[in-house]
């Protein structure tokens, strides 16, 4: 059996920025472990597999270890996919997913919108697990799925250099370290840390801005943002926080297209 499979970097303007997801179009959906098995082979933060729907597809995501529920720059790259190399016209796309409908646009240059629900997370204590853990000085922490930890300046989340074994036992899917953008040329910026997933850094993290997006609504008082994911790989996220629902959009660019050989 021969599986076409294409890498795309999603939230980039060029091949090598961004976050790379693998993307496979199936007929039917493949047995679990198979999918896993894909995945783990692939070795990419995210492969989305889709299915089609009478008026849309089914998505699901899979990081080299775990199935996730929500992931956003592989539904991005799974809108490109559609948009670039499957003949899919120039209006939105629904995907089905355990996170309920997500839709993805098309925009002016080469962008691409997601409709994502937003996640609104809670204050919490910071502990000195969390300082071990990440490092730097941060001041205030939040939660929703996952941990957001915040600190006063720009600069500390790009030197951050977190112990991946502590990060990894904190009990969240990941761990969000961000800042106001401090005159850098964006609102914000952020890093994304996911070792209990099987992600170390993760480049770019579509999921992280649904709940970004109302911290900074709240913090901003306005709706629309220039964010910065600054992974080493790095990639520029425009986010809109719009109540219940938060709007994420970025570029892609096809890397890689090929076939997998299942037997």
């Amino acid at each position: 059996m021969k599986l076409e499979i294409y890498q795309i970097d999603a939230f980039a303007h060029a091949i090598f920025e961004g976050n790379p997801a693998a993307v496979c179009v199936l007929d039917t959906w493949l047995p679990d472990v198979l999918m896993q098995a894909i995945a783990g082979e692939m070795n990419l933060a995210e492969t989305a597999f889709l299915v089609k729907k009478n008026d849309g597809y089914r998505i699901r995501w899979f990081t080299p270890t775990t199935e996730v529920k929500l992931c956003g720059h592989a539904t991005l790259a799974s809108a490109h996919v559609l948009y670039e190399h499957l003949n899919h016209k120039k209006e939105p796309i629904r995907f089905y997913s355990q996170s309920g409908v997500l839709i993805a646009s098309p925009e002016s240059a080469n962008y691409i919108s997601l409709d994502f629900p937003a996640n609104p997370p809670k204050p919490l204590d910071l502990t000195q697990e969390m300082i071990d853990a990440l490092g730097g000085n941060p001041i205030s922490a939040l939660a929703d799925d996952d941990l957001i930890v915040v600190y006063s300046d720009a600069t500390e989340i790009e030197i951050l250099s977190p112990d991946i074994s502590k990060v990894a036992k904190l009990p969240y899917r990941g761990v969000i370290a961000t800042a106001p953008g401090n005159g850098n040329g964006y609102d914000f910026v952020c890093r994304f840390f996911a070792p209990a997933v099987g992600v170390n850094e993760d480049p770019v993290t579509g999921s992280a801005y649904t709940e970004l997006a109302p911290y900074y609504f709240d913090y901003f008082k306005k709706q629309k943002f220039l964010a910065r994911q600054m992974s080493k790989r790095g990639g520029d996220v425009n986010v809109t926080f719009a109540g219940d629902r938060v709007h994420i959009a970025g570029a892609a660019k096809t890397a890689l297209i090929g076939s997998l050989y299942l037997k």
